[in-house]
């Protein structure tokens, strides 16, 4: 729940907002939302969030042999689940010659083949549970491939996935209610515009700005937004934090940090040189989360350090080409199944992302299992003539929403021209230059010429990995500078 910073232009690069609600009341919000906004919330949508998340806070401290036989016994609910209420996995299971009944569940799992984004593509009316509880909530992602996916997830997992980010928040001190600015810029936050959740948004005490549109005034303006709100965390793209870092830094700003506990990055591997940028400039940690829609809330950084796995939720496992698992410390396909996604059951799915499982316990005393993730999604800016600095995603949302496309790969040119390379899905309704154009030039404009080519395939890097945005521009400000953790 964000509240939403971009009411309306007074003037291009000028942003009207925020301003407090009930300014009388304002003071307490922290506890209300904490104790009172959120929880009624969450339980009139149907979330048992805040059940979840003291269950979290206890399985936390488990010893790694404990917290194994808890995913066994949910990968079991999930394995039985999946067999009674999904044709698909009915036919999985029979295919792989496994009795989810009577088999111990890892043995299940570890028979199961991967499954990928094609199958699901082929096969995601069988995949479904239509009577779960809530209903199925649409969504859909372009991964770290590129090529996007429709998929379903239900009030459970959704539920669990934000209970395991409110505790990575507790981690730094950070709790419910607190004020937390996102510098963030997915749709589905852009299109929540009605008076009541705008309302609600700010009565939960969180504030969004928008990383998709990054010009110098804009920029400017939401450093003042920051001074003024003060918040207790920061969340947001690593790329667009380390861009609006660098920014106040050449403007000589001095920001009023007096309530900053942590910023929270995540959404796109953050590189080396961002963390230190921004731990230079905020003064507080930086936590890297690791995850993605389709497959959940999957890992978060602690004050120490580590990446830790949520193992209540997700059974990580790293494979190597074949689809057989790897020794701790050897890196690998990185393969989940979410314990709670029983709307639609994603079961051995492939991320497309590398990581490697690490051995030992934390130093922080938790008993949740640690890893790295070495390649994960890598995104670059886009930049217009004028110094406007666009997000990569503000041009991958609308890609991937396009009918009749199966992969994409945005790249522009040093003169700042754009190419939108196509490859159409056979099984849709055919793809045109001119629905792609469509989709692109608002978030182009009219200065930067574009060119659309349909083509059989997009070509990947020598890791394998398809980087779906890149840009070669280097304007004044940012030569050599990284953009996006693309090495």
């Amino acid at each position: 729940m964000r509240a939403h910073v971009l009411r309306k232009q007074r003037s291009p690069g000028r942003v009207v907002g925020p301003y407090p609600v009930w300014s009388c009341v304002y003071p307490m919000l922290p506890w209300l939302a904490r104790h009172l906004i959120v929880p009624l919330h969450e339980r009139l949508v149907g979330r048992r969030t805040f059940a979840f998340l003291r269950e979290l806070m206890i399985t936390q401290s488990l010893a790694p042999d404990e917290l194994r036989a808890l995913q066994r016994s949910k990968l079991r609910d999930l394995l039985m689940h999946a067999l009674s209420n999904t044709r698909f996995y009915r036919r999985w299971f029979r295919e792989a010659g496994v009795d989810v009944q009577t088999d111990d569940p890892l043995d299940v799992l570890a028979a199961l083949p991967l499954l990928d984004k094609a199958t699901i593509r082929d096969s995601l009316g069988h995949m479904l549970w239509r009577d779960a509880p809530g209903g199925l909530i649409r969504s859909e992602t372009g991964g770290s491939t590129g090529e996007p996916l429709i998929f379903y997830f239900g009030r459970r997992r959704q539920a669990y996935d934000q209970a395991a980010r409110m505790r990575s928040h507790r981690w730094f001190g950070v709790d419910v209610g607190e004020r937390e600015l996102y510098l963030w810029g997915s749709p589905i936050e852009w299109t929540k515009t009605d008076a009541i959740k705008r309302f609600r948004d700010a009565l939960s005490n969180h504030l969004l700005l928008n990383a998709f549109e990054m010009s110098p005034a804009r920029m400017d303006h939401y450093l003042d937004v920051l001074d003024r709100y003060r918040p207790s965390a920061l969340y947001g793209y690593p790329s667009s934090l380390a861009l609006w870092a660098d920014h106040a830094r050449g403007r000589g700003r001095s920001l009023n940090r007096s309530r900053l506990k942590a910023v929270f990055v995540t959404g796109e591997t953050c590189a080396a040189d961002q963390r230190d940028k921004l731990e230079e400039f905020f003064g507080v940690p930086v936590a890297d989360g690791y995850g993605s829609r389709e497959g959940g809330f999957i890992a978060h950084q602690c004050p120490q350090g580590s990446m830790h796995i949520t193992a209540e939720n997700i059974l990580l496992e790293i494979v190597d080409p074949q689809g057989q698992p790897v020794a701790i410390g050897e890196s690998g396909e990185i393969v989940v199944t979410h314990l709670d996604a029983y709307a639609m059951p994603l079961i051995r799915y492939r991320t497309g992302d590398l990581g490697r499982l690490k051995a030992g316990r934390c130093a922080c005393g938790r008993g949740l299992p640690t890893m790295d993730v070495i390649e994960g999604r890598v995104t670059d800016f886009i930049y217009l003539p004028d110094g406007t600095i666009k997000h990569a995603l503000s041009i991958i949302y609308p890609l991937r929403q396009t009918e009749g496309m199966r992969q994409f790969r945005v790249t522009q040119s040093k003169d700042y021209r754009v190419l939108v390379e196509v490859v159409a899905d056979d099984r849709a309704k055919p793809i045109s230059r001119e629905a792609v154009i469509r989709s692109v030039k608002p978030v182009l404009g009219d200065d930067v010429p574009l060119e659309v080519r349909l083509v059989d395939h997009v070509p990947t890097s020598s890791s394998g990995k398809h980087h779906h945005v890149v840009s070669h521009v280097q304007p004044d400000g940012v030569a050599g500078q990284r953009r996006g953790g693309q090495a």
